[in-house]
């Protein structure tokens, strides 16, 4: 309501400066005088004029005013004003003669309106001044202004807040009927605005008059497509009540209605509904996994004045990569404090609900969360809000956080609270654990030796993490997959983007997933993953395997506990008690038959038998039964057992058409190849 008052106040001042002008001519001291006190007896509001004032005939008649301050005389602090660093106008000689003064241009040239912020609503009810003057008064009228290099400042000198609304060039036109166009652009932080206003400007006096108004806004680093509509506004006392909004965001429509309370500190209260909402949002690069997190301030303290009820639904919202449908969201922001919650957010085929509270009331930002995500898919959705598509699956997960910082590093490190997430039936992409697990018996791996081409399949992937002061601490991480289970605990630094966890790998012999109590097969010793969250180094928890990890590693092939390497005395041994081939335990040679070759690839006994044992669970089958694979080596031939039928098949026919039972089996092939790297 202020701003709209300055801006009558200052084309009457104007037209009361330019009358004067014309009549007396270039103005003395005592002539300066009397223009600012018949434009304050006109508006209620104090004009300075500061420096020259010039006026030409030719081409036209010009009249120039320089350094002019509009100013509220009741306000002692001098907070609120218009400063305009050049006034300029031109209209005709006959124009002025008849007695009504037609500007045909009206050039203002650096207006800044500095207006104050409330942090605090005041009580309503006190009458304005004076009104503003009206646009054709003393019969004179504008047809042309143009604005160049305009700002609105908005500042709290005792919270030494201010924020600028800078970089105004518009040009406002108005016929004959009346009708307003007024368009341009301007910049609101980093952000580029293009607007264009359309209005058919009411009858004398505005009060309680219907104004309808077309409006089209581009703001691209704000919205991705064009935002354009038709309202209705409507003013009554100090409320501006914006009703019938109708239009479209790009190709979607939406509808709504607003209203803003201008008396002191704004209250806006805003229902809007989008078939298509769509947000971008900048990626940042210390949102990455590598990167450190900003020490950048946050400064969110203009939520303290304003205070707003909002609801916003929309069929589709895209926000930045994320996706949601449907999404209803209903904020409340009072005394600094926002409150925003979903009860039915619709994210990739499953459901979200929580609530989000900002309190900026403080010098450092606080929020608290707590939310609820029900069969989500994973995937799209970290992918979507935090760039991380090394999970798929369904999700399921429980987050109760809080924190409090001025900036990204801060909030992190002060991170407290609870969370728990389960992913069910994906995969990990990009890694492939079982092969890891292989190379960990040869040397330390820096990294999670990435490869796209590869993954992990997941039955279940599980943990509950206990969050104090930014440090997120697990003790029972849980991955279940058809050839893997990985058990562990371990701790993650949030605000430094490290993390330590010491994990106890193990192969599964089945591809069911969860496997018998008897099917795990350890890897011996625990494994340790240190370091950046995104390049860890990872090894056996061995004594002096960083110092000396020749030695170290000779040592773990001696006790044999390695899962996958040549000697594989551990295993053999538990192999061996099935009856699967390997080294008995009680000593002794092995048959010739199990003797390792050089062109073996499964690398002897050892390997057919893990090769046997999954292509067992592969096809179902169990140890020991007639539908088993035989267990000698490939391409070796094989003894009928004394109970076979007398009358055993030609060989060739054996060759030319093998049992069910001997042929190769191709996905057996495909996890020896996953598994060994052959």
């Amino acid at each position: 309501m202020r701003a709209v008052k300055f801006a009558g106040a200052a084309v009457a001042a104007v037209i009361v400066v330019i009358a004067l002008l014309l009549v007396i001519g270039i103005p003395s001291g005592v002539l300066t005088s009397a223009i600012t006190s018949r434009v304050e007896s006109a508006t209620g509001y104090r004009l300075t004029i500061a420096g020259t004032t010039k006026v030409s005939l030719w081409p036209t008649l010009n009249v120039t005013l320089n350094d002019l301050t509009l100013q509220d005389p009741k306000d002692r602090t001098g907070v609120s004003r218009l400063t305009v660093d050049s006034v300029q106008a031109d209209m005709s000689l006959s124009s002025v003669w008849s007695g009504h003064p037609k500007i045909s241009d009206l050039l203002v040239t650096h207006p800044v309106l500095y207006q104050p912020l409330l942090s605090e609503r005041m009580p309503t009810g006190a009458p304005a001044s004076k009104p503003a003057a009206p646009l054709d008064a003393g019969g004179a009228s504008i047809a042309h202004v143009t604005i160049t290099n305009g700002e609105v400042a908005f500042s709290v000198a005792r919270d030494r807040v201010e924020s600028r609304l800078s970089a105004i060039n518009a040009v406002v036109t108005v016929s004959a009927d009346r009708k307003v166009n007024f368009a341009g652009t301007a910049r609101a932080g980093d952000h580029g605005i293009k607007f264009d206003i359309k209005a058919l400007a009411p009858a004398l006096p505005v009060e309680r008059q219907t104004i309808p108004l077309d409006f089209a806004f581009d703001a691209p680093s704000l919205l991705q497509s064009q935002l354009r509509g038709h309202a209705e506004a409507r003013l009554n006392g100090s409320v501006v009540m914006i009703s019938g909004i109708n239009g479209t965001l790009g190709d979607g429509a939406f509808n709504g209605w607003a209203s803003v309370d201008i008396a002191s500190k704004p209250l806006v209260k805003l229902d809007l509904d989008f078939q298509r909402l769509d947000i971008p949002l900048s990626k940042s690069a210390d949102g990455a996994a590598g990167q450190p997190w900003s020490d950048a301030p946050i400064n969110v303290s203009g939520l303290n004045y304003v205070d707003a009820q909002m609801r916003v639904s929309a069929t589709e919202a895209n926000i930045g990569e994320a996706r949601f449908a449907p999404l209803a969201l209903d904020a409340k922001l009072a005394g600094g404090v926002l409150k925003a919650g979903t009860a039915n957010l619709g994210a990739y085929g499953g459901q979200v609900s929580g609530e989000v509270i900002l309190d900026a009331t403080s010098g450092a930002p606080s929020f608290a969360m707590h939310s609820d995500l029900a069969g989500v898919l994973a995937l799209p959705l970290l992918k979507g809000l935090a760039d991380f598509d090394r999970l798929d699956g369904k999700l399921q997960a429980k987050i109760a956080v809080r924190s409090a910082g001025a900036s990204r590093r801060a909030l992190m490190a002060n991170m407290q609270g609870t969370v728990f997430a389960n992913f069910q039936d994906g995969a990990i992409r990009g890694i492939n654990v079982a092969q890891m697990i292989r190379s960990l018996t040869t040397s330390t791996l820096s990294g999670w030796q990435d490869s796209q081409e590869q993954s992990t399949d997941l039955t279940q992937l599980s943990a509950s993490f206990r969050i104090d002061k930014g440090q997120a601490v697990t003790t029972d991480l849980n991955l279940v997959s058809p050839l893997v289970r990985v058990t562990g605990a371990g701790t993650i630094a949030l605000d430094t983007k490290m993390m330590g966890f010491r994990v106890e790998p193990k192969l599964v012999m089945t591809t069911e997933g969860q496997g018998r109590t008897s099917d795990p097969v350890g890897f011996g010793i625990p494994v340790m993953i240190e370091g950046s969250w995104s390049q860890p180094r990872i090894y056996p928890d061995m004594a002096g395997v960083l110092d000396n990890p020749e030695a170290a590693y000779a040592k773990l092939r001696e006790m044999g506990k390695g899962l996958f390497g040549p000697d594989g005395a551990g295993l053999g041994s538990i192999l061996g008690s099935l009856g699967l081939g390997g080294t008995p335990s009680g000593g002794g040679n092995a048959s010739p038959q199990a003797q390792p070759s050089q062109n073996n690839p499964l690398g002897g006994a050892l390997g057919e038998a893990i090769g046997n044992l999954i292509q067992q669970g592969l096809s179902g089958g169990t140890p020991g039964t007639s539908t088993g694979r035989s267990r000698g080596l490939p391409g070796s031939p094989t003894q009928p057992a004394p109970h076979a039928s007398p009358t055993p098949p030609a060989q060739d026919n054996l060759e030319d058409k093998p049992p069910a039972e001997q042929q190769d089996s191709q996905p057996m092939n495909d996890v020896l190849r996953q598994l060994f790297n052959r």
